[in-house]
């Protein structure tokens, strides 16, 4: 069996391959609006959530295309949340995966638009007949990917963390439980979608879905509380964004209220809990389960 970071790498190349296929360049008049989706989903990042769709699809016995589009549509959404978190409005970042953010490089007008495209985008492709020949797995995935991109996933855990923000700036920031919530929806809704797609896409039985839900809660929050610990103790140029930001803001963090050595603490044993929710399955989980290690440890 190959080690998780050779897999990831391959799985990483693929998908890029797949990310770049769907993105082709065109000389037309919104030439500039396809740069600025390229420029912000190329060439960049870990491709942790597209590696959930892969390897959980792998499972279930789903075959390799069906898998990639469906990862590259979860990585549209990623993205297109990135292009926006960092918008003036939002985070105000200049710097992501160690290059200027995409309201840099181009313009805060084309960031916006880039970012709506590839939330639209990601929806033309998985109702592609080429994901799936059942519209029934189709329609699946659809409501799936909207829960976990919108109000009650991803895009409301991004107006709590505004609005938790604002809270600090008086005096009364988030508890733990209020934490948990935002990052449950902000960074676990798509982190669950990976798994949950993979499982869809292989008409998987309800008690696999519901291992594979278990360590997606857990796989989501210890990868936030890695994040949160990188925002202290990292280095900026590994990082590849600026540092201290939740600090500076004021923003209560796992950190913030349990400490360093505590968060750490809880971090690991989020990610032992979640390898011990894979074990219905097999040594063909193996990756999955390293995965879980993987994200408490990494350096950026």
């Amino acid at each position: 069996m190959t080690s998780l970071k050779d897999a990831m790498a391959e799985s990483a190349g693929h998908v890029e391959d797949q990310l770049d296929r769907l993105l082709a360049r065109e000389d037309a008049p919104e030439a500039q609006l396809i740069e600025a989706m390229r420029y912000a989903v190329l060439g960049g990042g870990k491709r942790v959530r597209p590696f959930l769709v892969m390897e959980t699809g792998k499972l279930f016995g789903v075959a390799e295309e069906p898998r990639l589009r469906t990862a590259a549509a979860l990585e549209f959404v990623h993205c297109y949340s990135l292009i926006h978190d960092d918008l003036p409005a939002m985070d105000d970042d200049d710097m992501r995966r160690g290059r200027p953010t995409v309201h840099k490089a181009f313009d805060e007008a084309t960031a916006i638009l880039a970012g709506d495209a590839l939330l639209t985008l990601a929806f033309e492709v998985i109702a592609h007949t080429a994901t799936h020949t059942s519209p029934i797995v189709r329609i699946e995935l659809t409501s799936l990917l909207a829960k976990a991109a919108g109000a009650k996933g991803m895009v409301g855990g991004q107006m709590i963390d505004l609005a938790a923000e604002a809270a600090a700036t008086n005096g009364q920031p988030l508890d733990i439980g209020g934490i948990t919530r935002l990052q449950r929806l902000k960074t676990g809704a798509l982190i669950d979608f990976g798994c949950a797609a993979g499982a869809a896409l292989g008409q998987a039985p309800n008690r696999a879905r519901e291992a594979l839900r278990g360590y997606t809660q857990d796989l989501g929050l210890a990868f936030q509380i890695a994040d949160d610990l990188l925002d202290v103790e990292g280095d900026e140029a590994a990082v590849g964004k600026k540092l201290f930001k939740d600090a500076d803001a004021g923003k209560a963090t796992f950190v913030s209220i349990l400490g360093v050595e505590r968060a750490r603490d809880q971090a690991n044993h989020l990610a032992d809990q979640a390898a011990e929710h894979l074990s219905i399955f097999g040594a063909e989980a193996d990756h999955l389960r390293d995965l879980a290690r993987f994200v408490v440890e990494r350096k950026s």
